[in-house]
C-alpha cells in the first residue's frame, strides 16, 4: 500500500499561511502538518526526523514548506534542511515566505513578457523601479530582475538607508547588483521615474504610491505591474485585470494588474508544490526556481 503524502510547513512566525495550507492540500498532499515558531537551529533537527521515519520510499511522499516573511532566514532555512539530508533519505524542499517567491516571479514573469512583446526589449536593457522594494516581494522581485541584468533600485518610502542596507545585503548573498533608494516626496518619485523603462509596485496593500500626475513625468516608460489587488491600486490607471492593456495616464506603456498576476503566481505555487510529489529525485525550490516556470507558463 503506498504512504499517504506528508508535507511539513515550518513557519518562523505564531502561525502558518492559511493560503499556503489551502495550495498544498489542492496541490495533492493528503496531510499537512505545520510548525510555527521554528527557528533556524531546529530545522536540521526537524528535517532529520521527517527523512528517516519513513524508508526510501516513503520519503518520496514526504515534503518540507517553509514559510515566514523573512527571506534571507526562509533560504537559510531551506539550506539547512539541504545539508540534513542523508541519501537516501532526501525529501523535496520549497521555500515561498509569504509568497513572495511565487509572487515576485509571477510580476517579473509577466512585466518581462510584455517589455519582449511589446518593445523587443530584454530586462537586461531596462532600467527598472521596485515602489515598496524594502518589503519580501519588493525584494524578491528586485533580486530576479537585476539577476536577469535590469539595472534595478529598490525604492522605500521613508529612508534611502533602509533601502541601500538591504541592496547590499541581497548583493552579498545572490550576486545581485541592486540599488537603493528613498521616494517620500512627490518631487523624489517624478526624478526617479524620469527615465524608468519599469515600474514593479509591489508597495502594502491599499496605498497608491504612484499617481496620474507623476505618470505623466515617466516618459521612457515601457511597462508598469502592480500586485495591489486592494483598492486603490498602486499605480493609478492600472485595472485588476490588465494584462498588457495600455495605460491610462502613461498611453506609451503598457500595465500589469495584480489578478493578472496572481493567475500566474497560483499556477506556479500549484505546479511547484506538484511537482515535490512527482519527482523522482528531491527538489530544493526557491525563486529562481519559480522564475524558470513562470517563464514556461507565460
Amino acid at each position: 500500500m503506498e504512504k499517504r503524502s506528508i508535507l511539513h510547513m515550518l513557519d518562523p512566525m505564531p502561525n502558518n499561511s492559511p493560503f499556503d495550507v489551502n495550495m498544498a492540500l489542492d496541490a495533492g498532499f493528503d496531510v499537512l502538518i505545520p510548525y510555527s515558531n521554528v527557528k533556524l537551529d531546529g530545522v536540521h533537527g526537524l528535517t532529520q526526523d521527517a527523512i528517516f521515519s519513513r524508508g526510501p520510499n516513503g520519503v518520496k511522499r514526504t515534503g518540507l514548506f517553509i514559510g515566514g516573511r523573512d527571506i534571507g532566514l526562509a533560504i537559510d532555512m531551506l539550506s539547512a534542511a539541504e545539508q540534513a539530508m542523508v541519501p537516501p533519505f532526501e525529501i523535496s524542499v520549497f521555500a515561498d515566505p509569504s509568497g513572495a517567491f511565487t509572487t515576485a516571479a509571477a510580476l517579473v514573469g509577466c512585466v518581462e513578457k510584455e517589455l519582449k512583446t511589446k518593445h523587443n526589449l530584454d530586462l537586461k536593457d531596462a532600467k527598472a523601479l521596485v515602489f515598496g522594494g524594502t518589503g519580501p516581494v519588493g525584494i524578491a522581485t528586485g533580486v530576479i530582475a537585476s539577476l536577469e541584468g535590469a539595472d534595478t533600485v529598490l525604492v522605500d518610502h521613508l529612508s534611502a538607508e533602509t533601502a541601500n542596507d538591504l541592496a547590499k545585503e541581497y548583493n552579498r548573498r545572490f550576486k545581485s547588483n541592486l540599488k537603493g533608494a528613498c521616494a517620500s516626496s512627490y518631487e523624489q518619485k517624478v526624478e526617479l521615474i524620469a527615465d524608468a523603462d519599469i515600474i514593479f509596485c509591489t508597495a502594502k496593500a491599499g496605498i497608491q504610491v504612484i499617481s496620474s500626475k507623476i505618470l505623466s513625468h515617466a516618459k521612457a516608460l515601457k511597462v508598469a505591474g502592480d500586485v495591489n489587488a486592494v483598492p486603490p491600486t498602486g499605480i493609478e490607471g492600472i485595472k485588476l485585470n490588465d494584462f498588457g492593456k495600455p495605460m491610462e495616464y502613461a498611453p506609451n506603456a503598457s500595465g500589469v494588474g495584480a489578478l493578472a498576476v496572481g493567475n500566474v503566481k497560483y499556477q506556479l505555487q500549484h505546479l511547484l508544490l506538484a511537482s515535490m510529489l512527482t519527482t523522482d529525485k528531491p527538489l530544493f525550490l526557491d525563486f529562481r526556481n519559480a522564475f524558470a516556470k513562470a517563464r514556461e507558463i507565460l
